[in-house]
């Protein structure tokens, strides 16, 4: 990958550069738990899966719209026992995620650092506006960056509009991130280019096939890795 065509270096950011796909499954698993009196745990999950998936168009992507289709489906799978109890159960789940730390990934703040000193940095991110902005302060990262990108989804024509917006030819775009679905495809479908890096949890609805023979596309096994594509000292 010839990184000196490059004039823009997009980031997704949960999973990317901070660790946010284990509180949804941690939150899964204490969904479940309370749903024990229901149902079998093996068959929340996939029953709850198939409420968000139902309610994706509708809530789009985040905490919030999480929450609401917990208690869509506390009441469903419970054929409308749920207590109110239960209920306020499954709200303080959601109040646990909004205000839970996010870790920085492993060396995000170094590769930030140097790549900064050459190129403009964005974070392109779908999800919740207020949560997102939340955690970006949290970050502490908000200094690298030239733009905040917060999409309703990741689709080529949300990428077409991001491009468009920084000016640039779509040859001159790069996106890091750690799903095939939403950080790789509909990049390389508009002619820019993509690194994944992913994560050790992945949602299945960002599960995909990875493009491996496309030029445009590269895989990599951490930011250390990307540290030296961009001509920065290994990090040890």
């Amino acid at each position: 990958m010839d990184t000196s065509r490059f004039k823009a270096i997009a980031f997704d950011a949960d999973d990317t550069l901070w660790e946010n796909e284990t509180l949804f499954r941690t939150a899964e698993d204490r969904f479940c738990a309370l749903m024990r009196p229901f149902l079998p745990e093996e068959d929340c999950q996939k029953a709850l899966f198939s409420v968000e998936m139902k309610n994706l168009p509708l809530y789009g992507y985040g905490i919030k719209p999480f929450g609401l289709s917990l208690i869509e489906a506390a009441i469903s799978l419970s054929q409308g026992r749920a207590s109110n109890a239960l209920i306020q159960d499954i709200l303080a789940i959601v109040k646990d995620m909004l205000s839970a730390e996010n870790p920085l990934l492993p060396n995000v703040f170094e590769v930030l650092t140097h790549l900064s000193q050459n190129y403009r940095l964005v974070v392109a991110t779908k999800g919740d506006l207020l949560d997102q902005e939340r955690k970006l302060e949290r970050s502490g990262l908000a200094q690298f960056f030239h733009h905040i990108e917060v999409m309703s989804d990741k689709k080529p024509d949300n990428y077409r509009k991001l491009v468009r917006h920084l000016d640039l030819k779509p040859d001159e775009f790069l996106m890091v991130g750690n799903s095939v679905n939403s950080d790789v495809l509909p990049v390389l479908e508009i002619g820019a280019h993509s690194i994944h890096i992913p994560f050790h949890t992945t949602w299945a609805h960002e599960v995909g096939e990875e493009p491996l023979a496309h030029p445009n596309y590269k895989k990599l096994d951490s930011m250390r890795d990307l540290m030296v594509l961009f001509g920065g000292d290994p990090i040890l």
